[in-house]
């Protein structure tokens, strides 16, 4: 199955089956000098369209990569966002929610988060994480105290949907640009990439997450 372009979108209203969705493709690159000039190109044009973005003042872009664990989302954001001015951008790690995010709704962690305008703010791991991890760990959800009326299993997870669905419609609409990510890799890749941290140690940063 071969994939180009758009087809990489997901369409809005659509659903997404990831059997469906292929965990490799074929490069665009031929060498790894080559690879390197073409990362360069692509840094040196986020840099000119950063100068843009901070200097219009009125737009924020918010980031969002979502993977399996050695999905390779730390890569992706170092080598990726390479040529951004780092006083322009802030990247947030979402790890287990503390005591004190535990005792706020689940979106004001990331909220609190989100880019001002003129800057890029980028989310390893997001608000997603509520309906994936919270939704398969039960003690999760208990650990957030939620008054035990309002955790109706058949309308909460449909709630928090809707909430992901008003925050980023919010957003769009207040001029913050979207861009999410999701990096998909195959349970054999994800096993040799386990495989790999245990063996390099230098692979538990790069594919960490």
């Amino acid at each position: 199955m071969e994939i180009k372009g758009d087809d990489y979108r997901a369409k809005p209203n659509g659903q997404v089956k990831l059997k469906d969705w292929p965990t490799a493709v074929k490069p665009v690159y031929k060498s790894k000098p080559e690879y390197r000039t073409l990362l360069a190109q692509q840094a040196k044009n986020l840099s000119d369209l950063q100068s843009l973005l901070y200097a219009s003042g009125s737009y924020s872009m918010l980031l969002i990569f979502q993977a399996m664990d050695a999905g390779g989302k730390d890569g992706m954001i170092k080598h990726v966002m390479s040529g951004v001015n780092p006083q322009g951008c802030d990247v947030f790690s979402f790890k287990a929610p503390s005591s004190s995010e535990r005792a706020h709704d689940f979106l004001w962690r990331t909220n609190k988060c989100l880019p001002e305008r003129g800057k890029i703010g980028i989310f390893n791991r997001s608000y997603y994480e509520e309906v994936l991890i919270a939704r398969v760990h039960p003690e999760v959800l208990q650990a957030q105290h939620i008054p035990p009326e309002l955790v109706d299993k058949d309308k909460i997870w449909k709630g928090r949907f809707q909430s992901i669905k008003d925050l980023e419609s919010h957003l769009h609409r207040n001029g913050t640009i979207i861009l999410k990510f999701y990096l998909h890799i195959s349970k054999e890749e994800q096993r040799k990439r386990f495989l790999a941290r245990i063996d390099v140690p230098e692979k538990k940063l790069e594919d960490h997450a």
